[in-house]
């Protein structure tokens, strides 16, 4: 038995936005290339294997023989060729549809023989390997004349009877009680076996109960209701780990994960937008030098210690060591330095004056940090910094906003002087990175809705971004993105704080658990998980 956080809004895979439908689709439905969440690295999954032409721009990938969906029916390359062309096609308005965008236009696939096909990009694209997980295999039987008729999206909805539904996953669909639980049993066509040859999965049926309240799921786990729990708190993460019946569970910290939260200033041309009284304040904002003391100044330390009671690791940019492929050191490991953040002051000009810090025209240097307001340890951490800050004379505020509310100010508004957002990543490769890091990009939140780049780092970062997603050679890549983290780190678009901990829990008995800093975390590989005392349908 297992929880999720929210109910699934859809059964379909071309519509599903949400986590929680994502995960429960992950279940039922298979990849054509499947990113392996331990090692982060991509394995064959409905393709046995796969080709890339000397260009980057063919891919040609063979299917296993005799796959079957769910309910039986064959899978073969005209399934595949149907999966992608649904998905692309501007009726069915599939919100994953622009993850196949490349360069403003899009991938074509055709049927090469019956378990062979060939997608042809666009331009060379360095992560399109990636690019196959989570895109469901679909069964044209099931879904052609919907797709026929542009009702595609409408389809396999919550009150879809289980019967008509197939997918390719381990799972397939039982039983579904709105507000209470989804049931899923073995599908016995899964095209997965053991080392020893056996069928998977092991379990025979997987019970998932919904449970919005985590202080709830946390009582059901410790009562052994539930077997596996992902994204413990780090307070329930102590409690579970040695309150009562702790010797029943397993609780493990996988380290950083791939959540990093940032401090960043207003970088916009606020007096375009009306902002006048931001004016003064943009002068010492917008100079590298105040940033890169004010990053100095903060106890990273402390923020991880109390504010997730060290579930959390000081970080300097915005790859998470968590990110095992991608990530690279950036000097040493960030340190609070109170005499080094008040030589940067000194030089920009900025003068103690008795309690508080000056600046060139008399004014005081002072700023409000926006936080959101449901982020208990967002507003702890802000309230730490507020005392880090208060050390060198700078009086901070900090201002509790409702998160649509925050999002509006940082996107749209622009009418506020920091913020503090967490940034998570749902993949490791750079390049989903880019809407945020390129100065055009549409989440480029610190300074957005650029027409180019307002600065020279920032356009020496778009270069970089852009020369990573074309090159092919895997080292070089790694090259170009360790410079990117180097600026980041260097000009300090925004301050990289910490990267919270993954922390999981499972029952004692259950084996060949494979958790994974990259979501979901648990459910990657529950195929193989198996009862210790033999018994499948607990």
């Amino acid at each position: 038995m297992i929880s999720m956080r929210a109910e699934p809004r859809t059964l379909n895979p071309l519509a599903a936005v949400d986590a929680a439908s994502k995960e429960l689709l992950s279940l039922l439905h298979a990849d054509l290339v499947h990113i392996h969440r331990p090692s982060q690295r991509t394995q064959a999954a409905l393709a046995r294997d796969w080709t890339v032409s000397a260009d980057g721009l063919r891919y040609t990938l063979r299917l296993r023989r005799s796959l079957r969906f769910s309910d039986g029916a064959p899978l073969t390359a005209d399934d595949v060729v149907f999966s992608f062309q649904a998905l692309l096609d501007e009726r069915t308005k599939a919100p994953a549809r622009d993850l196949l965008r490349i360069q403003g236009r899009f991938p074509t696939i055709r049927k090469l023989d019956a378990d062979t096909v060939e997608l042809v990009l666009p331009a060379p694209y360095a992560p399109a390997e990636r690019l196959f997980d989570s895109l469901a295999i679909l069964p044209r039987h099931k879904l052609e004349a919907t797709f026929r008729e542009g009702k595609l999206l409408e389809a396999w909805n919550l009150t879809t009877a289980p019967a008509s539904t197939a997918g390719a996953g381990p799972f397939r669909l039982k039983e579904y009680l709105p507000g209470q639980r989804i049931v899923l049993e073995r599908n016995p066509y899964y095209w997965k076996r053991d080392g020893a040859g056996r069928a998977l999965p092991y379990l025979d049926e997987l019970v998932v109960l919904f449970m919005p309240d985590q202080e709830a799921e946390a009582l059901r786990f410790r009562a052994g209701d539930i077997h596996l729990l992902s994204r413990v708190s780090a307070r329930n993460f102590r409690s579970l780990q040695s309150g009562p019946g702790s010797p029943q569970r397993v609780m493990t910290d996988l380290g950083p994960g791939l959540e990093q939260h940032l401090l960043f200033f207003n970088l916009n041309d606020v007096e375009k937008r009306g902002l006048s009284g931001l004016r003064s304040k943009r002068v010492w904002m917008q100079d590298p030098r105040f940033r890169k003391a004010i990053s100095q100044a903060i106890d990273r330390q402390a923020l991880a210690r109390l504010a997730y009671q060290g579930k959390a690791t000081p970080i300097v940019h915005h790859v998470s060591p968590g990110n095992r492929l991608w990530h690279v050191a950036v000097g040493a490991a960030p340190v609070r330095n109170v005499a080094a953040a008040e030589r940067e002051l000194r030089a920009m000009g900025l003068v103690r004056k008795g309690e508080w810090l000056m600046d060139g025209n008399g004014s005081p240097v002072e700023f409000s940090i926006a936080v959101n307001a449901g982020n208990l340890e967002q507003q702890q951490m802000a309230t730490l910094v507020q005392e880090d800050l208060r050390g060198l004379g700078i009086r901070v505020t900090v201002a509790p906003l409702e998160f649509r509310s925050l999002i509006d100010r940082v996107m749209r508004t622009l009418d506020y002087e920091a913020a503090m957002l967490a940034l998570r990543d749902g993949d490791v490769d750079p390049t989903p990175q880019m809407p945020m890091l390129l100065s055009t990009g549409a989440m480029h939140f610190w300074r957005p809705g650029q027409a180019a780049a307002a600065f020279p780092w920032e356009a020496e970062i778009d270069r970089l971004m852009q020369a990573q997603n074309s090159t092919m050679d895997p080292a070089r890549r790694r090259e170009l993105y360790g410079r990117v983290q180097q600026l980041v780190a260097t000009e300090l678009p925004f301050i990289a704080l910490v990267s919270p901990h993954t922390l999981v829990g499972a029952h004692r008995e259950l084996g060949n658990l494979q958790p994974a800093v990259l979501a979901p975390h648990l459910l990657d590989g529950l195929d193989v998980i198996f009862w210790k005392n033999g018994n499948g349908r607990r």
